[in-house]
């Protein structure tokens, strides 16, 4: 008797479930995440930040002293610029604003990750060079989109999915005038870098060399 046909026709079953097994590893992936978590930041400030007011920018690449750097959102408004670090992550998040790195706790195994407020630093100090204007204008925001719960005492600026809009909404002094808006704008759109295959695979690349 040959076995082969026979062997060959108990793995038809398996076959149905590779894809299944893919599409989970990917739904897991960290590229996944955080596009996913980017992509509901999207969404909620579509749905509550007016459009003539904030002035929205999403997947951003510009240069900076260290070669490139990607911006997951950036709104220009006339209460300032406000610059969007996306964490799409679930469990405990430990940390302090002046801390290297933040710890998150998923069913009791440590993650450290680097501190976000210490990475939309050099978001910011990139646009500070790429616009010509000074830090008094920028407004550093952190968002959580994730299943996750800040354990520790963090300042205002560090927000959930929920809430991130309200905290962009209470800043109320206006700062800047319709005409330099219209500028960075303009600027900002002059001095973006293409999201191209090759700008992505060099930013990809720098990050795995500094991380």
């Amino acid at each position: 008797m040959d076995i082969l046909p026979i062997f060959l026709n108990s793995l038809k079953p398996l076959l149905w479930f590779l894809p299944i097994l893919f599409l989970i590893a990917f739904l897991k992936s960290p590229f996944f995440k955080g596009w996913f978590g980017e992509k509901l930041v999207n969404i909620k400030s579509n749905r509550t930040l007016p459009k003539d007011i904030y002035h929205t920018f999403h997947d951003v690449l510009i240069e900076d002293n260290l070669g490139m750097t990607q911006i997951d959102h950036i709104y220009i408004s006339k209460f300032g610029i406000f610059v969007i670090e996306t964490k799409n992550y679930k469990g405990w998040i430990y940390g302090k604003a002046h801390d290297k790195e933040w710890t998150k706790n998923v069913y009791g195994k440590k993650h450290p990750f680097q501190n976000p407020l210490h990475q939309n630093y050099r978001h910011i100090k990139a646009l500070e060079k790429t616009l010509n204007l000074a830090n008094d204008y920028f407004h550093s925001v952190i968002v959580f989109a994730g299943n996750c719960e800040l354990k520790s005492s963090f300042p205002d600026n560090i927000c959930y999915l929920s809430n991130f809009t309200d905290y962009i909404l209470s800043i109320k002094e206006p700062i800047l005038c319709q005409d330099e808006i219209e500028r960075l704008i303009h600027l900002l759109n002059m001095k973006r870098l293409k999201n191209n295959k090759i700008n992505k695979k060099e930013h990809i690349k720098h990050l795995r060399q500094t991380h």
